[in-house]
């Protein structure tokens, strides 16, 4: 199993790149950036049913609580997902501004939850790592 740190800086990471390309698309052309919103919604979808498979597996090893946030984001992506397929299906300018301001603050809203759960991540690799120091300190005594 890969170190709880390790994880956290391949999620460093992943953020940095993410926002590399949200800089990079306001300059892209539209065909080009299409196209990137499609790979990302694809990314997006198998790590959603990554993080749900995995859920799934761990759920008799995590709390209760983890499996129901798994759960609800699970839910969040579908409905997020169908909205966004509604949207598209409406074209003209009123609508697309509209909608272009309702994707900004579901942007916003993914970026406030994204930083919600590196803080909670953080605080649950350090609780585990104090978890496991006590549980050898005990084995060892």
């Amino acid at each position: 199993m890969m170190a709880l740190s390790d994880r956290l800086a391949d999620l460093a990471q992943r953020a940095k790149e993410a926002e590399d390309r949200a800089r990079a698309a306001k300059s892209a052309a539209r065909e080009e950036l299409r196209s990137e919103v499609e790979q990302a919604s694809k990314a997006a979808q198998h790590k959603a049913d990554e993080l749900h498979q995995r859920g799934q597996a761990a759920q008799a090893k995590a709390s209760d609580w983890w499996a129901e946030v798994q759960s609800d984001w699970a839910r969040h992506i579908e409905t997020a997902r169908e909205h966004i397929a509604a949207k598209k299906a409406k074209a003209d300018a009123k609508s697309a501004h509209l909608d272009a301001e309702i994707a900004e603050a579901d942007a916003e809203a993914a970026i406030d939850f994204a930083f919600a759960a590196v803080e909670e991540a953080e605080y649950a690799v350090l609780d585990a790592t104090l978890a496991r120091m006590n549980a050898d300190d005990m084995a060892t005594s």
